[in-house]
């Protein structure tokens, strides 16, 4: 065959390749998720994937309801990737911490705020101990210098209250992260996971979400003699659902401020409702905006997790 026509004959088939590709997938503008039809939901993984799960399809069918579009809860890996999926628009409606909430709107134009939990406006962390650490309660602040040279915990790199603000109030008082034992903290990636390896005795004390150390107390589930409150801090903003930009072009004028209405209309009336109330440890959402997080973009920046 010669040259010429062998050349010919490889572009025609790469152009049939090519057709056959848009066959099969479409030629229509969609989100990167893949569907523009379906409100696709996620969450930064802070608690034990089951109940994250339980909660997020109990919620994912409430709004379907309320807002008559498909909605799907979609699992990530960890803070980061809640963060990147929301920025590539694989996620439309996101469930931040402080912090992760405020990255995700630098790195996304138009995105804003719609709600917060009503516990979330004047949020704290607790300090942990293992019983036979020698640590002691904490009356004031600058006792938190007994920390030094003990085996810290923190919960996710990420996480708005399992350390970005513990580690915001340590600073306070003159502790850095070199001052723990090893000359470092450890990660143990989520709340839960912070109770049990300070409750195990890996870590001497650690830090996290109040919310999640008074559900677990509340059901049962500490052993007071392995494991005890020592502090808990000032308070300060943290959870809140991100929108993303022209929701309302693919659902539909005012459907941004539908979801936010659907959201803060939750009320314990019915036994999902209550479900997903119960679940988000809250007795209801109320509206939030950009501004509510201002002092924690200030304190990432202050700590080197916004630049």
């Amino acid at each position: 065959m010669p040259a010429q026509q062998s050349k010919t004959v490889a572009w025609s088939c790469l152009l049939a390749g090519v057709a056959l590709t848009a066959a099969l997938f479409g030629c229509s503008s969609t989100t990167p998720g893949g569907d523009t039809t379906t409100l696709r939901i996620g969450a930064i993984p802070d608690q034990n994937p089951e109940k994250l799960n339980r909660l997020y399809d109990t919620l994912s069918d409430e709004l379907s309801d309320q807002l008559d579009v498909p909605v799907k809860y979609v699992p990530v890996s960890n803070y980061a990737a809640a963060v990147t999926a929301f920025r590539s628009g694989s996620l439309d409606l996101v469930w931040f911490g402080g912090l992760t909430g405020v990255q995700a709107r630098l790195q996304t134009p138009g995105s804003q705020v719609l709600a917060q939990r009503d516990i979330d406006a004047e949020f704290t962390s607790v300090f942990i101990a293992n019983g036979a650490s020698g640590l002691k309660p904490i009356t004031s602040s600058d006792q938190l210098v007994q920390l030094k040279g003990k085996r810290f915990a923190f919960g996710s790199e990420s996480s708005t209250s399992g350390r970005l603000m513990p580690q915001y109030f340590m600073k306070q008082n003159g502790i850095s992260p070199d001052d723990f034992a090893g000359g470092r903290p450890g990660f143990s990636g989520s709340h839960d996971a912070t109770i049990a390896v300070v409750q195990s005795g890996a870590y001497e004390a650690g830090a996290l979400n109040s919310q999640v150390w008074d559900s677990h107390v509340e059901d049962g589930r500490i052993d007071p003699e392995k494991v005890s409150e020592i502090w808990r801090t000032p308070t300060y903003a943290d959870y809140h659902w991100v929108a993303a930009a022209k929701l309302d072009q693919r659902f539909g004028e005012g459907f941004t401020n539908r979801l936010q209405e659907a959201l803060i209309g939750i009320e314990p009336d019915t036994e999902r409702r209550r479900t997903i109330l119960d679940l988000f440890g809250a007795e209801a959402f109320i509206p939030a905006a950009d501004g509510d997080y201002v002092a924690i973009e200030a304190v990432g920046r202050e700590l080197g997790k916004i630049r």
